[in-house]
């Protein structure tokens, strides 16, 4: 009896963090969406300024106080070196990502962040010559090809926003590999919570020069902003703590959860956010852009499977 309770408590707990991980993760895009496209708050690097800030404070809070995981010290002036080189590519996707939902939809924003395998199985190959099978990269074929039948069928297509956003996917795809090469010794890996403790001040230091010379008297607009409407205040603190949040759900998730569930997750998660934002922002949609979509959505799962099939192989 209180085997079957403890099972059912833990599917509950489960249950309970993917919900979270889900609605943190889609809030954030949702309400960066709102702020930088309805609501007209047009500074996306200042709002990423106010996401690494967050991360920083409350990654701080739950590891030195709450004690959720073990610190992880830095061992040397090379390990914070590559810790700077991955917060770097790592504030220019997080920008780019924001810049981008002020000119497209969040549907078509999904779409083409469905691609960044493609884009981790190229820079896997340019950065460390590590060539998957290739049923691999032919599954990766149906990936691109459904974003190129997206954007054509996009109604709300935007140049500068497509280039924005695919360099965002790139960029993601880029410290996945980039981490994977640089922290891969065992003295220097750290777990994505130690990882953001020392990456969110790295990248504040490094948006605050940019925000400041880009976005010229963000601080007083904003301030001025909050005069006229403080819900402007309520807004910008919920979304930073939102995005802290997408970081510590998803440390979890991927803790109490197997890796196939993580990706059949992952691959929902982007399907749930596509419908969800269409209902709010109303924003048109085409066949053409849907049926490019599903058939991205199709590759990723195609691409995983290959994945997993590749690596049985190689470790029989």
């Amino acid at each position: 009896m209180s085997a079957m309770k403890s099972y059912s408590s833990g599917r509950f707990f489960t249950i309970g963090l993917v919900t979270a991980w889900y609605s943190s993760n889609i809030g954030v895009l949702l309400l960066n969406k709102y702020l930088l496209s309805n609501y007209g708050f047009k500074y996306p690097i200042f709002l990423t300024m106010c996401h690494m800030t967050a991360c920083s404070l409350f990654s701080y809070i739950a590891i030195a106080w709450m004690k959720m995981v073990p610190m992880q010290t830095i061992r040397s002036r090379v390990q914070l070196m590559k810790i700077s080189a991955l917060s770097l590519v790592f504030c220019g996707s997080v920008v780019s990502g924001n810049v981008s939902l002020r000119y497209l939809p969040v549907s078509f924003n999904q779409a083409i962040g469905a691609t960044t395998p493609f884009f981790t199985a190229v820079f896997a190959y340019l950065m460390t010559l590590k060539r998957e099978a290739w049923l691999t990269y032919v599954t990766l074929i149906p990936v691109v090809t459904g974003v190129v039948i997206a954007s054509g069928g996009e109604p709300s297509f935007h140049l500068f926003g497509f280039i924005v956003c695919v360099a965002a996917t790139a960029a993601r795809a880029l410290k996945s590999v980039l981490q994977g090469i640089l922290l891969s010794s065992e003295g220097e890996k750290l777990n994505s919570m130690n990882l953001l403790l020392y990456m969110a001040p790295i990248a504040v230091v490094l948006l605050l020069p940019a925000t400041l010379f880009m976005e010229e008297n963000v601080v007083g607009i904003t301030l001025a902003l909050a005069r006229d409407d403080i819900n402007i205040v309520w807004l910008l603190l919920f979304n930073s703590a939102l995005a802290y949040f997408v970081n510590l759900t998803n440390f979890l998730v991927t803790k109490h959860t197997s890796a196939l569930t993580l990706q059949v997750l992952g691959n929902a998660k982007g399907a749930v956010a596509v419908v969800i934002s269409i209902l709010i922002f109303r924003n048109p949609v085409s066949v053409t852009g849907m049926l490019g979509y599903t058939l991205t959505v199709i590759g990723v799962i195609l691409y995983s499977e290959a994945k997993k099939r590749s690596k049985r192989e190689n470790n029989l």
